[in-house]
């Protein structure tokens, strides 16, 4: 790998975004992007379960400059897949890519002006490189360890025994009887499609969360394409949806009972007084973990039908022919399904060090949700919890764009987000505040911190827009610096 003005590392869709951005704002760079797997695509490459779909609607999970035009808004991962792959080779992408590279470390030398890589590459061989400025793209989940709660007796049981990032390409689940733990968007997307097709599906979960019904085509947005051209129906649709997803994630916090009550109405619509506050009732407010997307009522059809049942319980452990809750009751299955959540991974697992000091990112300060206090020339998009993710990877490509164009203008080689005393006599915060949800609460610990002003994740598209977009790029906390002058 020759020497680079930008690496970006992954190929999902937030490396993609950052791609395209670079290469509309910054033409004269040279960026290179590695991916570990053998394609594009990220997460929507990688699960392959049955149903996998989004859980926001793609006017607002689809990139700024690439209009969504199917008619279903909320899509499957083979359509989003295909999206993808149609803006890499629009934009001519593939070329850039090196795939099945993995960023194993990265060592910032102050005196170059640049870090340096290794890269475990194709031939399992260790390969280094220099590159001036580092972009972390690879997501915010470990794609090898999903969490793994320590089920009891998992050897026991004869049968088959899955996991939804490692879905066996050959399993067939029509009419076997399938076990599905977990109460989150994998196993609302999952228990559906499998009842749909044939197989007899419980979904067992330890407790509620909330849903909610809408259909997977936006008919405004349909109706809007017909009579304007593509990218101005797509920008006001685009704006349409943040509103309406900020309005009622803003809804959650100043009005939680209101809302609560609207979302177990519609639930009662379907299902009925009893099932709803057996299996529906959350003893947290909306919001307080992430609310999962119903398309078309397909979960509930599938519950009135029969071919679904749910069973809101505790989990004794494995037996030989299915699973034993804590009641005792057993519930026989040819396969179970560890719909279980996501185990978190910092900077995709990277070994960071800056002038041979080891950073533990923990201990830094994040700048915008983005940058970190200590550590040069680096910018890693992390997405919203609360609204779809490529809202804010493209605000965090804008920025790096506009970023790296001023340092060129002022001559700056590196750039540093640098904490004042007053900053640092503030009560650090969580990286993520007021989002309980088990996989966020398990990795907190490992997050930088956050504090006021510039250094904060807001979790707020609006906020974010002043923020990144709006808001001139020298500032007092970042301190830019050359060669010549350090």
């Amino acid at each position: 790998m020759d020497n680079i003005d930008i690496l970006i590392v992954g190929a999902g869709i937030s490396g993609i975004s950052a791609a395209v951005h670079l290469k509309k704002m910054c033409p004269q760079k040279n960026v290179r992007i590695i991916e570990a797997r053998a394609s594009i695509g990220g997460t929507w490459d990688l699960f392959r379960y049955p149903g996998i779909r989004s859980d926001s609607d793609m006017h607002t999970l689809g990139f700024s400059f690439k209009p969504w035009r199917d008619a279903k808004s909320i899509a499957d991962g083979p359509s989003i897949l295909k999206y993808v792959n149609e803006t890499v080779e629009e934009y001519g992408l593939f070329d850039q890519i090196q795939f099945n590279s993995r960023l194993t470390k990265a060592e910032w030398d102050s005196a170059t002006a640049q870090w340096t890589i290794e890269v475990d590459g194709p031939a399992s061989e260790l390969k280094t490189a220099k590159c001036k400025f580092l972009m972390m793209c690879g997501g915010y989940y470990d794609y090898e360890k999903p969490h793994d709660p320590g089920f009891k007796n998992t050897d026991i049981f004869k049968g088959q025994l899955i996991h939804p990032q490692f879905w066996p390409s050959d399993f067939k689940h029509e009419g076997k009887e399938i076990v599905v733990i977990g109460s989150g968007a994998t196993a609302m997307t999952l228990a559906p499609a499998m009842a749909d097709s044939g197989a007899k599906v419980t979904m067992v979960q330890r407790s509620p969360t909330y849903v909610a019904s809408r259909p997977d085509r936006d008919k405004v947005a349909n109706f809007l394409r017909k009579i304007l051209p593509a990218p101005i129906a797509y920008s006001i649709t685009r704006l349409k949806n943040t509103k309406y997803q900020e309005y009622l994630y803003k809804q959650s916090r100043k009005a939680p009972k209101v809302l609560k009550q609207i979302l177990l109405d519609s639930v009662r619509k379907h299902l009925g007084v009893e099932m709803t506050e057996k299996h529906f009732t959350p003893s947290y407010n909306p919001w307080d973990q992430r609310l999962c997307l119903i398309p078309n009522g397909d979960l509930f059809r599938a519950i009135k039908r029969g071919d679904l049942d749910i069973k809101t319980e505790e989990i004794d452990s494995f037996v030989e022919n299915g699973l034993k809750l804590s009641s005792g009751e057993v519930l026989p299955a040819d396969a179970i399904v560890t719909a279980t959540g996501l185990r978190m991974k910092v900077l995709c697992g990277v070994e960071v060090t800056v002038d041979k000091k080891k950073i533990d990112l923990s201990e830094s300060y994040t700048y915008k949700g983005m940058m970190f206090s200590k550590i040069p020339n680096l910018i890693q998009t992390f997405g919203y919890i609360n609204a779809s993710w490529t809202l804010r990877a493209d605000l965090t490509s804008e920025y790096a764009c506009r970023l790296i164009n001023h340092m060129e203008s002022v001559g700056a080689d590196f750039v540093i987000p640098t904490l004042s005393q007053e900053d640092l006599s503030e009560v650090p915060r969580d990286w993520i505040e007021d989002f309980p949800s088990g996989y966020m609460k398990r990795a907190m610990h490992l997050f930088p911190k956050q504090g006021n002003g510039p250094w904060q994740n807001t979790q707020d598209f609006s906020k974010d827009k002043k923020m990144i977009r709006r808001s001139p790029i020298d500032d007092q906390s970042l301190v830019f610096s050359s060669m010549t002058a350090s």
